[in-house]
């Protein structure tokens, strides 16, 4: 076990399945890196899971309370919390809870960010949250213009260049400065965090067929391929625009690091039908490391004791890497 700092878990919406997943994900063994929860203790023992809960004053407590336990850092919920009923009154908690975990990265006191899922409606009712989603917070928080999605699993990472607009706006919203903007900070995270000395992009078109030569749509040839150029004249390495319906299958997937596809589903389609349990969200581009499980809430689960944490297990995992090797690089 890693003696480095541990990572921070936010508990995400009370009501969904987050802590139940962080006790679940504890009591597996599966978890190679320390980390604590930050939320109330108080509830957590009327919640399923097998591992016993450890309170601890702060984050250096972490690591000693590990083996004895999930650690959990306390934050009070104002209100009681009812499975499965988001309660609007305990969103300035989630919110404290996002902005403990960072505040504790930044200063090196957890070696990384892991959140648990949120409801944005509870958030924009209860506290007036004023973001499309954890991703747009975090670089808020980390005082950075853009930060990116990346989707990881074990078979794929896909990095949407656009995300949750509708499809209509896409061809509008997609221009050659986000493609490259995008692919800029995508292989500079390969780089950093995943080991990836020189990162392999490959770029999807936005049409069917990649435009088929423009008889199919002229944003490959108007916006992509010159992103393309421009970045392969910076020395970055990438292939596209590529027809995205050959771009997920096995031979193609090994010929690439990172696949940027030009929306959301796009990307999202794939990654889920190939990793669907083990899919992992990584916020690329902000000053701090941040994993999340791919899923939501499940409130229609929450509670129950059924809930998989195989996600966030992936997440907690990959998280601890990513921290392994931005301190290898540091180091270095």
């Amino acid at each position: 076990m890693s003696r480095h700092a541990p990572l921070a878990l936010t508990m995400g919406d009370p009501a969904g399945i987050g802590a139940e997943i962080a006790l679940a994900a504890r009591a597996s063994g599966r978890v190679a890196h320390p980390f604590f929860l930050i939320d109330d203790p108080a509830r957590l023992a009327a919640l399923p899971g097998a591992a016993p809960v450890i309170t601890i004053a702060g984050a250096e407590e972490a690591a000693d309370a590990y083996p004895l336990g999930l650690p959990v850092l306390p934050l009070a919920l104002p209100a009681p919390v009812v499975p499965g009923q988001p309660e609007p009154a305990n969103a300035p908690a989630v919110v404290a809870a996002i902005d403990t975990a960072v505040s504790l990265a930044r200063s090196g006191a957890a070696a990384a960010v892991v959140t648990n899922p949120i409801n944005k409606k509870v958030l924009y009712d209860g506290a007036g949250f004023a973001f499309p989603g954890h991703t747009e917070y975090l670089a808020e928080l980390g005082g950075v213009p853009r930060a990116v999605m990346m989707l990881a699993g074990p078979s794929l990472r896909v990095v949407p260049v656009t995300i949750h607009i509708p499809l209509a706006a896409v061809p509008a919203a997609l221009t050659g400065e986000l493609i490259v903007e995008t692919a800029r900070i995508a292989a500079a995270a390969l780089a950093r965090d995943f080991g990836i000395a020189r990162p392999r992009l490959a770029l999807a078109g936005l049409n069917p067929h990649a435009g088929e030569g423009g008889a199919m749509g002229r944003e490959e040839i108007e916006t992509i391929a010159p992103a393309v150029a421009r970045l392969r004249a910076e020395g970055i390495e990438v292939a596209g625009p590529l027809p995205a319906d050959t771009m997920f299958h096995p031979a193609a997937r090994a010929r690439y690091d990172v696949a940027l596809t030009m929306y959301h589903d796009q990307g999202l389609i794939p990654i889920k039908a190939l990793d669907f349990d083990e899919g992992v969200n990584v916020t690329l581009g902000l000053p701090f490391i941040r994993t999340s499980p791919d899923h939501g809430t499940a409130y229609d689960i929450a509670g129950r004791g059924i809930a998989r944490a195989d996600s966030l297990i992936a997440a907690l995992n990959l998280a601890g890497s990513m921290a392994a090797a931005r301190a290898g690089q540091a180091a270095a």
